[in-house]
C-alpha cells in the first residue's frame, strides 16, 4: 500500500516537473535574470560560510593528577587536573568540556563543567573538573583481564571543548594508552 503512494507521488512530481520547466521558460527576461541571480547570490552565500569558519586543530589534553574527593560502594568523585595544549595560532576560548574514560572497552567515568577558560594560541593551560566514575566496574573489568593472561589493559579518554567562537562548536579530543598490568622488573 505504502509503494504505491509512493510511486504515485513521484509520478505527480515527476509530470509536474516538465510544466514548471516551461513555465520557468516563459517568464520574462528581467524575473528569469533576477531567479538567475538570486539562485547565485544564495549559491555564493553557503559557499562563503564554509571559507569564514576557522580551521582549527584538535586540543591534546593530558591528565596531571587524579585525588578522590568522596566515594561509596557505587560512586567516586576525583578531582582531576588536565592540561590542554592549544596547537593553534589563535587562542582557544573554551566554554566548557565534557570527558569520559574508558578502561577496556567499558565506561567507568565521565565528567563535564562549565569553568570557561582560554588557552592561548601554540600555549596550554591547566584547568580543574570533577569527574564520577565506578571503581568496582573498573576493578571487575581489570580482574577479568589478569584472569585471562593480558598483560596490558587499554584505555580510552575522550570528549570535546565547547569552543566560543562563530562557526565552531565542540573541538573533540582523545588520549588513547594502556596499562601494564605486569609487576616491573
Amino acid at each position: 500500500m505504502m509503494v504505491k503512494a509512493l510511486a504515485l507521488k513521484i509520478g505527480i512530481i515527476s509530470r509536474m516537473l516538465p510544466r514548471l520547466a516551461l513555465t520557468l521558460l516563459r517568464l520574462p527576461r528581467r524575473a528569469s535574470l533576477a531567479l538567475a541571480l538570486a539562485v547565485g547570490a544564495v549559491s555564493l552565500a553557503v559557499g562563503s560560510c564554509s571559507l569564514m569558519a576557522p580551521k582549527f586543530n584538535r586540543p591534546n589534553v593530558s591528565v596531571i593528577s587524579i585525588e578522590m574527593v568522596s566515594a561509596n560502594l557505587l560512586q567516586q568523585r576525583f578531582a582531576v587536573k588536565l592540561n590542554i595544549q592549544n596547537p593553534n595560532d589563535r587562542e582557544l576560548p573554551v566554554r566548557g568540556l565534557h570527558t569520559e574514560l574508558h578502561v577496556g572497552g567499558q565506561q567507568i567515568a565521565s565528567g563535564v563543567s562549565d569553568h570557561a577558560f582560554t588557552v592561548p594560541a601554540f600555549g596550554e593551560s591547566e584547568f580543574d573538573m570533577t569527574i564520577t566514575a565506578n571503581v568496582a566496574l573498573a576493578w571487575l573489568v581489570l580482574a577479568d583481564k589478569v584472569n585471562n593472561g593480558a598483560k596490558s589493559i587499554d584505555y580510552d579518554l575522550t570528549g570535546a571543548a565547547s569552543i566560543d567562537l562563530p562557526f565552531l562548536r565542540d573541538l573533540p579530543f582523545r588520549q588513547h594508552g594502556s596499562f601494564s598490568l605486569q609487576d616491573p622488573q
